[in-house]
């Protein structure tokens, strides 16, 4: 199988490609509701695998409930998913709890059903986004993700082992790594502690050093200096 990030190589130049799909305007989406939570699901696709859109479905009610009541109670019980034909990415929120796919990366990799864990912990992190590092925040939701995704194997998703020249500041998987080891050999409850102080604002690059005794390059340095000894692939 290849490895998730040749998928995304792969993706991204099919796009740059000119890729073109099909589209129709959805007037009336499909609406869910299960356990005190409601799903809006937009498609401007017609041909969206159903067998797609169903399990986009049951992770969404999986792991949303998990990631809420673990991460913040008060995230919005209402979430939208509106998957787009013309976005060139792969998923983004795109507001306060609309997250929007890419129809050409669903058809291209239907087995990533975990983007749907990723993103839905954006909105369950509701971070005051001008206020919090881009590579902590997209560490956050990939470690979320290496934690409660229904089905990361079946996209040859993992956490990548350490590499010369990665850095924290790359975010996503490398800095979801990079948290597992300081909840493991750190400091058990670091990521949680983090996510509290970004969600409120007060997040600031001394909490390193105050929490762990270490400041963040510190932690990287000792990080890249134990590799040997971890494994966290899955």
């Amino acid at each position: 199988m290849p490895s998730f990030c040749n998928m995304l190589k792969g993706f991204l130049a099919g796009v740059c490609l000119g890729v073109t799909l099909n589209g129709f305007s959805q007037d009336h989406p499909d609406v869910y509701h299960r356990n005190g939570f409601t799903l809006i699901f937009e498609s401007e696709d017609s041909t969206l695998d159903v067998k797609v859109k169903d399990r986009m479905i049951e992770t969404f009610f999986q792991v949303y409930a998990v990631l809420t009541a673990q991460y913040n109670p008060l995230a919005e019980r209402q979430v939208i998913f509106h998957v787009d034909t013309a976005y060139t990415g792969v998923a983004e929120v795109t507001g306060n709890a609309h997250v929007r796919f890419s129809s050409r990366w669903l058809h291209a990799y239907p087995e990533d059903i975990d983007v749907v864990t990723h993103e839905v912990m954006h909105v369950a992190q509701s971070y005051p986004w001008e206020r919090c590092p881009g590579w902590l925040t997209e560490g956050i939701a990939d470690y979320a993700r290496y934690k409660f995704g229904v089905d990361n194997s079946g996209a040859g998703w993992s956490l990548p082992p350490y590499r010369i020249g990665q850095h924290y500041l790359q975010g996503y998987r490398v800095a979801a790594r990079f948290l597992v080891w300081m909840e493991e050999r750190i400091q058990p409850g670091i990521v949680y502690m983090l996510h509290r102080k970004l969600q409120m604002g007060i997040y600031h690059d001394a909490l390193w050093q105050e929490q762990t005794g270490y400041t963040l390059d510190e932690l990287w340095n000792r990080y890249t200096g134990e590799q040997a000894e971890m494994s966290v692939q899955r």
